[in-house]
């Protein structure tokens, strides 16, 4: 089949849910190619916007997008706050009181909905709600970890260890919850990926039949979007690398993998393995990869360097042994590092 005729990413799905973090931005600072692809993409298609980050309303992160270049209003927006009150309604009762650990952007979704917010054990929650905010202080969470104490439901928004931002990587709420986990030593119900509350909330606001997900960590966005049976592609713009796909296990492997959005558009060449009694071969277009046993070679590096990063997934994710056990060959490293230079 000649290169042009295979379909693009944007063929596979009626709707497109876009991740921000690592995806459309890190932290103020657009991605190159993102903003001008999903605007291509909202020519044809519905796309919606979903953020574990609960540290913001939908409305301030469309006016964000908004400032970007993106044609984004609130609703285009579903926040993990969001998807926790589908959460809270099988745990509490509506209009019972909940210690909230986060900022406005979960607040004022929760007093939205009627429940009544208090900031300290002493005056008896029925519930603990924890989310991200730059301003979470030592005390609030000491305040979570007493009225967890007494056993009451505890659900938080999201459990991202990292958060990207323009100087590296930082916190995440996840992070702030393992502080709370490791006093209380018990889990808590999670509304954000790769759990599937936050894909439930964006299938009842953007209806339709096929859904394609795009993220850029693996072990959250992927998994969640393979939780929820959506197609998923993980651009390499954020937090995962080629070996984080690599080592992926079978519910967290994505459907595409794009070196930025502008793969969205473009023709995404299927893969062909062929194993015989010696070899294992990988071949996407005309790049190719081969492992005799444990060793993994680049044969061909082909015309899109993307491919050989394709290739070699597809090989390590089909070799009877784990990522970890597998020799890749230098030149076969060096290959996929330039890739993505």
């Amino acid at each position: 089949m000649a290169r042009d005729a295979h379909p693009t990413p944007l063929d596979s799905a009626d709707v497109i849910l876009s991740d921000l973090d690592g995806v459309v931005y890190r932290g103020a600072a657009p991605i190159p190619h993102a903003v001008t692809a999903l605007n291509a993409a909202r020519e044809t298609k519905t796309v919606g916007f979903l953020t574990n980050n609960a540290s913001r309303l939908a409305a301030d992160v469309a006016e964000q997008l908004t400032t970007m270049g993106l044609d984004v209003d609130a609703d285009d927006v579903v926040t993990s706050p969001q998807a926790t009150l589908l959460l809270l309604s099988r745990v509490v009762e509506p209009g019972t009181s909940l210690l909230v650990v986060g900022g406005p952007g979960l607040t004022t979704v929760l007093q939205g909905a009627g429940y009544r917010l208090v900031r300290t054990a002493d005056e008896h929650p029925d519930a603990v709600v924890q989310g991200f905010s730059p301003h979470v202080s030592w005390n609030d969470l000491a305040e979570a970890a007493y009225a967890l104490a007494s056993g009451i439901p505890w659900v938080a928004t999201n459990l991202d260890t990292s958060l990207p931002l323009e100087r590296g990587l930082a916190p995440g709420n996840g992070a702030l919850v393992a502080a709370v986990r490791a006093v209380i030593n018990r889990e808590p119900l999670a509304a954000g990926k790769p759990e599937t509350a936050l894909f439930d909330a964006a299938r009842e606001r953007f209806p339709g039949s096929r859904w394609l997900f795009i993220g850029d960590q693996v072990d959250t966005d992927i998994r969640g979007a393979c939780r929820s049976e959506m197609s998923s592609a993980l651009v390499l713009t954020g937090i995962s690398r080629p070996q984080d796909v690599f080592a992926a296990p079978s519910d967290a492997r994505p459907d595409f993998i794009l070196r930025d959005l502008r793969g969205l558009a473009l023709p995404y060449p299927s893969t062909r393995l062929a194993r015989n009694d010696q070899f294992l071969t990988s071949t996407v277009a005309n790049a190719v990869v081969a492992a005799e046993g444990r060793r993994v070679r680049l044969v061909a590096p082909g015309n899109e360097p993307m491919n050989i990063i394709r290739a070699t997934a597809a090989l390590v994710w089909e070799h009877a042994a784990a990522y970890d056990n597998l020799k890749l060959d230098t030149e076969l490293h060096d290959a996929i590092a330039m890739a993505l230079d």
